[in-house]
């Protein structure tokens, strides 16, 4: 039905389907498609980078529900329940282990306001049909000991887990390999259109990449790729986060036993405690542009919010800090499937989600390249919700 790649020259190469991007979301979606039988290219300077380098990794539709985004609710459910499958697939494939845990996430409140809100998430998360306890503050720390004294309250959700993202992208990077994915390690300059249809891409070294289609999954990048027209341009921008990784000494093992996370002074903190002793601490969540500097604040913020609530946390060796950026949309949902641009799709927009929405993108993706149709489950998630006027109302 489809050739592999169907022509190379020193020019030129074409192929099935190429993807513009290389994080999480390019490659599963490029490991997806070749798996469907299609020749694939993925184009990126560094396969496996991008935010999944930063990411805690929490797979938290529970307590990572919103108000107002019930619809976003349905998706990252359906991609929560393919996890443990997803996972067994992509190690026995790989041969790599991605640190999935299926240890849960304690969320708690430190004061009465803190307290209130939460009660009012665990009475959408019931309304919602979702599975979460809700703890006294004495039953909070018979969980999780290394909690503060003065924790108020909290949430037990059983079912919101925690994958390594920089373990999961590598397993996915030898998952392309091994279907056949032909990677092209360069920045791509431009988008080729010709006729009013997507055809492929230009290389920064000059080398032209055809194909019968195209995946736009460049994360926050997607939308300043050049040669996309403007009204299908993905209104993505870039939210920047920064992240601490602390080392869990043996003497101290266990200090976290789950995901815990709270609201301290209206700002979200989260701590992820990986069985390699890692515990990661984030995130800021700053309007800031391009910008992907550690600043001494962002560090302190975080540190002093973690410290109350686990004050332990302060005793740790600090092994690393980053800051990466997230891909926003409008509406914080991502964006999914064909354009108005014929041969254009986009795998963009996900947010804090993308970690989580991982295995339901690849599906997604792989569905619509090989039938022209989005599934029902991510009908909401067109790009085409975007008309140009609205998106100029929404950016």
């Amino acid at each position: 039905m489809h050739s592999r790649t169907t022509s190379r020259t020193a020019s030129r190469t074409t192929s099935d389907v190429l993807v513009i991007g290389g994080g999480i979301i390019g490659l599963v979606t490029a490991w997806r498609a070749a798996q469907r039988g299609l020749g694939v290219a993925l184009a990126d300077p560094e396969p496996g980078g991008g935010a999944a380098q930063v990411a805690a990794g929490m797979l938290a539709a529970v307590t990572e529900l919103h108000y107002g985004e019930e619809t976003l609710l349905g998706l990252n459910l359906a991609s929560a329940r393919r996890y443990p499958d997803f996972v067994a697939e992509l190690e026995e494939v790989s041969g790599q282990e991605t640190g999935y845990r299926a240890c849960g996430t304690l969320a708690v409140a430190l004061d009465a306001d803190d307290r209130a809100h939460l009660r009012e998430l665990h009475e959408l998360q019931r309304r919602s049909g979702l599975d979460s306890e809700w703890l006294t503050g004495r039953e909070c720390r018979r969980l999780e000991p290394m909690l503060a004294p003065g924790v108020r309250g909290g949430l037990r959700v059983d079912g919101d887990h925690q994958i390594d993202p920089r373990r999961l992208a590598s397993a996915l990077v030898v998952a392309c390999e091994r279907a056949g994915v032909v990677f092209h390690r360069r920045r791509v300059d431009r988008l080729s259109v010709i006729r009013d249809r997507a055809t492929g891409a230009v290389l920064d070294d000059g080398l032209e990449l055809t194909a019968d289609q195209v995946v736009l999954a460049a994360g926050s990048l997607s939308g300043t790729l050049a040669g996309v027209p403007e009204e299908v341009l993905p209104p993505v921008r870039p939210v920047k986060g920064q992240v601490l990784r602390l080392t869990v000494p043996r003497a101290y093992a266990p200090f976290l036993s789950r995901t815990v996370r709270a609201v301290v002074r209206g700002s979200h903190v989260y701590l992820v405690p990986r069985e390699n002793g890692e515990l990661v601490v984030g995130a800021t969540s700053e309007e800031l542009g391009w910008d992907t500097t550690v600043t001494a604040g962002g560090v302190y913020e975080l540190l002093r919010d973690a410290h109350e609530l686990v004050p332990g946390i302060t005793e740790l060796p600090l092994t690393e800090t980053r800051a990466g950026l997230r891909p926003g949309s409008p509406d914080n949902a991502p964006l999914l499937g064909p354009t108005r641009l014929p041969g254009l799709l986009l795998a963009t927009g996900h947010y804090r989600n993308g970690v989580l929405l991982t295995p339901v993108t690849g599906d997604v993706m792989a569905h619509a390249l090989v039938t022209g149709e989005l599934p029902e489950v991510a009908h909401p998630f067109t790009p085409r919700r975007f008309s140009p006027t609205r998106q100029e109302l929404s950016v």
